[in-house]
C-alpha cells in the first residue's frame, strides 16, 4: 500500500523491495542480437515503458504509455531486456531517495543510511545486482549522487546526448537520462547503444564526441574550497583519491570553486525553479495536495516569479559560466567527492531541505553549466560506507572521462557495487581511437610512486589496473640492487601465490626504449594474471634468485616494504 505521509519516519517504512516500483511480468525484450544481448535492465519510473505504467513516484499522476522512450527502444534493440521500473524521489525532485510515496530506497551496504536519489531504486538495483545495468535521470546530480553512496558507476552525458523524448522532464532544459553499472566499461557500453540525435526531443543535439585520451601527463582541477560537512572520513577518502589521480599521471590544479557553487545555488534559489512547475504544470494546479513535501513546497515555488526573473536568471547564469570555464584552460578534468558525506534516513527526515541541499555541493552546476560528468567508486570508508569521485568535463569529454575513469577505478582493486565480484578486465572505451600498445606489468620499482616509475610515465603509459598474478609465481628480494628491486619467478601451476601487479598500457613505438633500459637478470616475458588474461611483464633468471629472500607471503612488492619501516 502507498504511504502519503512522508513527514514521519515511523510512517516511512524502509525495505530493500522499495527500490521496485514494477516489474515487468514477463520481461519486455525484442529478441535477437545485439551488442546488450543478454543483459537486464531496470528503468527510473519517469522513464516510458509501452505497457508498465510511468508513475514518477506519484499514483494520481499515472499513466499507461502506448510507446517506449527512444532510449528504452534503442537499447532493446542492442539486445538488452526491462526487467521493470524503478523508485525515485518524486517527480525526480530531490538528491535522498526518501521522498516517495512509495518508501524510502535503503543504501546498499547500510539500510539506515539514505540510498541517494532522485534515481535511488534504480542505483540500489545495480549496485544488488539484480540487473546489469539501469537507466536514472540526472537534473542536477540524480545520476550521480545515488552511485557514489552505491559503490557503482553514474554515467551523466553531455546534455542533448541521449534522447529524453519519453521522459517526464524535471527541468527539461538540463534533464539528462543517466547511466548506472558497476563498471566503467559496461556503462560506456550502454551509451554507445543508447546515444544518437532525436528529432523529438526538441534538446536533443548533434554532438561529435572527442575521440583522443586525455594526455598521459594529465591536469586536474580540485576545488580551492571543499566542504565535507563535518565528515572527517569523507575528507580523509578525497584526499586520497587526490593521491590516486596524481600516481595515474595526475597533476592537481587549484582552481576556484566560488563561479560553481554560485551557479549551482541558481537550481533551487532563482527564478530557474520556475521550470520544474513549467513540467508539470497543469497536474500541479489540479492535484497539488497529492504531491508529498517538500516536493510540493519545492515546486510550487515556480509560480512566484515572472518572465523577467527568468531572463535575470539565465543572464545570471551566462556570466558565471563564462568565469567557471576559464579552468578549462588550466586544467583537462575536474575532481571533486560525488557527494560531501553520507546521512542516515532518520536524520534526512527530520532536515530534508538542508541535508539534501548538501548532497547536491560538488553536482548542482554540472549541467547547468553543460559539463559531462562520471562518478566512479574510490573507495570503501573505515565504516563501511562507500566514497566516490566525480570527474567533470566539458561538453562532448564523455569517452574521455570514461577512459580515465575506468583506470581509476581498476586501480582502486574495489569489488563490484554490494557484491563479492572483482572488477572485470578493462574495456576498450569504444568512443577513444586506438594507438599500437601494449600492455605490460610491472611488480617493483616501477609501481606508482616508486622510485622507476617515471620510466613508464615519460613514454606516455598509462595505468590500467592494480590486479595480481595467477597463483603461479614467487616473488624474491634482489640483493644489491640500486634502487632495490624484486625478481618475480614462475613456478608450477598453483605453487606459488598470487603478486600484486599493475598493468599499463603503453605506446608499442616506446616498448624498445622501455626494455633497453631494464638491467640484468630481470627481463620482460608472458605473464598470467589471476583473470586468466596474460600481459608482457616483468620476470627474472632464475640463477639470480640463489640465496634472495622469498617474499611471496607478502603478496607483493609494497607490502614487503612496509614491512622493513620500523
Amino acid at each position: 500500500m502507498v504511504q502519503q505521509n512522508l513527514n514521519d519516519a515511523g510512517s516511512h517504512p524502509v525495505d530493500a523491495g522499495n527500490a521496485w516500483i514494477r516489474r515487468a511480468a514477463p520481461e519486455i525484450a525484442i529478441g535477437g542480437s545485439g551488442p546488450l544481448q543478454g543483459l537486464r535492465f531496470a528503468a527510473k519510473d519517469n522513464i516510458d515503458v509501452a505497457g508498465l505504467a510511468t508513475t514518477a513516484a506519484c499514483a494520481e499522476f499515472s499513466y499507461l504509455p502506448t510507446e517506449h522512450a527512444t532510449v528504452v527502444s534503442k537499447l532493446l534493440w542492442s539486445g538488452a531486456t526491462v526487467a521493470g521500473k524503478t523508485n525515485l524521489d518524486q517527480f525526480a525532485c530531490g538528491l535522498n531517495g526518501t521522498r516517495s510515496p512509495y518508501g524510502a530506497v535503503p543504501n546498499a551496504f547500510d539500510p539506515a543510511y539514505v540510498s541517494g536519489g532522485s534515481s535511488s531504486g534504480s542505483a540500489y538495483v545495480v549496485a544488488t545486482g539484480q540487473v546489469h545495468f539501469s537507466l536514472g535521470t540526472d537534473t542536477a546530480g540524480s545520476g550521480r549522487v545515488p552511485a557514489g553512496l552505491n559503490n557503482i558507476v553514474g554515467l551523466k552525458p553531455t546534455k542533448g546526448l541521449i534522447s529524453t523524448f519519453g521522459l517526464v522532464p524535471a527541468a527539461q532544459s538540463v534533464d539528462c537520462i543517466s547511466i548506472f553499472a558497476t563498471t566503467v566499461g559496461l556503462a560506456a557500453r550502454v551509451l554507445e547503444a543508447a546515444m544518437g540525435y532525436d528529432a523529438k526531443d526538441p534538446y536533443s543535439r548533434k554532438l561529435q564526441l572527442k575521440s583522443t585520451a586525455l594526455p598521459a601527463a594529465f591536469r586536474f582541477g580540485v576545488p580551492d574550497v571543499l566542504e565535507f560537512c563535518g565528515d572527517v572520513l569523507a575528507e580523509q577518502a578525497f584526499g586520497r583519491a587526490v593521491q590516486r589521480m596524481t600516481e595515474l599521471g595526475g597533476t592537481p590544479v587549484t582552481i576556484p570553486f566560488a563561479p560553481l557553487a554560485q551557479a549551482a545555488s541558481l537550481l533551487y534559489e532563482s527564478a530557474l525553479v520556475a521550470e520544474r512547475y513549467a513540467a508539470i504544470r497543469r497536474f500541479f494546479d489540479a492535484n497539488e495536495e497529492h504531491v508529498v513535501e517538500p516536493v510540493r513546497s519545492i515546486i510550487g515555488k515556480g509560480r512566484s516569479y515572472d518572465a523577467a526573473d527568468v531572463y535575470a536568471a539565465q543572464t545570471r547564469l551566462r556570466a558565471l559560466g563564462q568565469q567557471a570555464d576559464a579552468m578549462w584552460d588550466r586544467i583537462d578534468v575536474l575532481l571533486v567527492p560525488t557527494a560531501p558525506t553520507h546521512y542516515t534516513i532518520a536524520q534526512m527526515l527530520a532536515d530534508p531541505v538542508a541535508l539534501n541541499r548538501n548532497l547536491g555541493a560538488y553536482t548542482n552546476f554540472v549541467n547547468l553549466l553543460d559539463y559531462a560528468a562520471l562518478a566512479v567508486p574510490s573507495e570503501m570508508r573505515p565504516d563501511g560506507l562507500p566514497f566516490g569521485i566525480t570527474l567533470v568535463g566539458p561538453c562532448a569529454s564523455d569517452w574521455q572521462l570514461a577512459e580515465l575513469g575506468q583506470r581509476y577505478h581498476h586501480a582502486t582493486g574495489l569489488l563490484q557495487g554490494a557484491l563479492q565480484t572483482p572488477l572485470p578486465p578493462p574495456l576498450k572505451i569504444v568512443g577513444i581511437s586506438g594507438t599500437d600498445s601494449v600492455r605490460v606489468a610491472v611488480v617493483g620499482a616501477h609501481l606508482s610512486g616508486m622510485p622507476l616509475n617515471g620510466q613508464l610515465t615519460q613514454r606516455n603509459a598509462r595505468l590500467l589496473a592494480a590486479t595480481r598474478t595467477a597463483a603461479d609465481y614467487k616473488l624474491y628480494a634482489l640483493p644489491g640492487t640500486v634502487p632495490p628491486k624484486p625478481g618475480l619467478l614462475r613456478v608450477a601451476p598453483g605453487a606459488g601465490s598470487r603478486i600484486a601487479v599493475e598493468v599499463w598500457e603503453m605506446p608499442l613505438a616506446n616498448l624498445g626504449s622501455f626494455v633497453a633500459l631494464i638491467p640484468e637478470p630481470l627481463g620482460i616475458g608472458t605473464l598470467r594474471l589471476e583473470d586468466g588474461s596474460t600481459v608482457q611483464g616483468f620476470i627474472c633468471e632464475p640463477y639470480a634468485l640463489e640465496g634472495a629472500l622469498d617474499i611471496s607471503a607478502f603478496g607483493g612488492w609494497r607490502n614487503y616494504l612496509a614491512s622493513l619501516k620500523p
